[in-house]
């Protein structure tokens, strides 16, 4: 009796917000029930909320920690005073804590409570729209679960933890969750960057890092000018003793071992 009450209010609540339209005209209406189950410290303690929707406007609600409907338009106090006041109805809505919201807690604890997915972690340097390279550092945490996490950067040994931009935990539609931490700061060249991430399925945290090798293309670059540099000095030095005679040793020196020859500027010019 109380339930086909209950339905027959609904029908006039549907029959009374739905006014006919206009002619030619196209009206969409929505009804909606949404049924919450709100748990502190696991069972200790539970409410029970069931929410009456038209249109995307609640107009009813029913709340176990009340024990009764709430009206939330006009037209809702009038359907919460009617469903109050039937005392079978009340009774199975009150009976809807243990038999919806304990029982299923029950059952989905082990997948929604105690399930645990670690997560993989990845550093891939990305380019900056606004400023030339190197770009910018940017940490992928994926496919984890619970959703709570906690994700910091470090350079070297010191946490960076000023210019550094997170999106929001965004679920992958399977029960995991996704992140991406970018570090806004352009990277510096031999340096080492870490991405940390703690994680309740962690015993330990979870690192991953990225060394910043020197410009290579600049070394590579002053290291030929240099080679060529000292190339070019020993050739010239070397064409100058193939193309010069070998100088002879001073008339007067009487083969005096420890004469000196005569410099290599002087060869050739005759003032020796």
């Amino acid at each position: 009796m109380g339930r086909v009450a209950a339905a027959g209010a609904l029908l006039a609540a549907l029959l009374m917000l739905g006014a006919p339209p206009a002619a030619g005209a196209e009206r969409v209406f929505q009804e909606m029930v949404q049924s919450e189950c709100h748990f502190i410290n696991g069972t200790e303690r539970v409410r029970f909320v069931k929410r009456f929707i038209y249109n995307r406007e609640q107009y009813v609600h029913f709340d176990s920690d009340l024990g009764h409907f709430v009206g939330d338009t006009p037209y809702g106090e009038e359907v919460a005073r009617y469903w109050n006041s039937d005392p079978e109805w009340m009774e199975h809505r009150r009976a809807a804590v243990d038999r919806h919201c304990r029982h299923n807690y029950e059952l989905s604890t082990p997948f929604l409570v105690e399930r645990r997915v670690p997560p993989t972690v990845s550093i891939s340097l990305v380019p900056s729209s606004s400023q030339p390279s190197p770009g910018r550092l940017l940490c992928s945490v994926m496919d984890f679960y619970p959703a709570h996490i906690q994700v910091r950067w470090f350079q070297g040994e010191q946490e960076l933890s000023e210019h550094v931009v997170a999106t929001d935990v965004v679920p992958n539609g399977d029960w995991t969750y996704q992140l991406l931490v970018l570090l806004e700061t352009p990277p510096q060249n031999g340096l080492t960057y870490t991405c940390q991430v703690e994680h309740v399925s962690l015993e330990h945290p979870l690192s991953q890092h990225r060394e910043m090798l020197l410009d290579t293309t600049r070394s590579k670059m002053l290291t030929g000018i240099g080679g060529f540099v000292l190339g070019f000095v020993f050739l010239v030095l070397g064409l100058g003793f193939y193309l010069s005679p070998i100088p002879p040793w001073r008339a007067d020196s009487g083969g005096d071992p420890t004469q000196q020859p005569v410099p290599w500027w002087l060869w050739g010019r005759g003032e020796w």
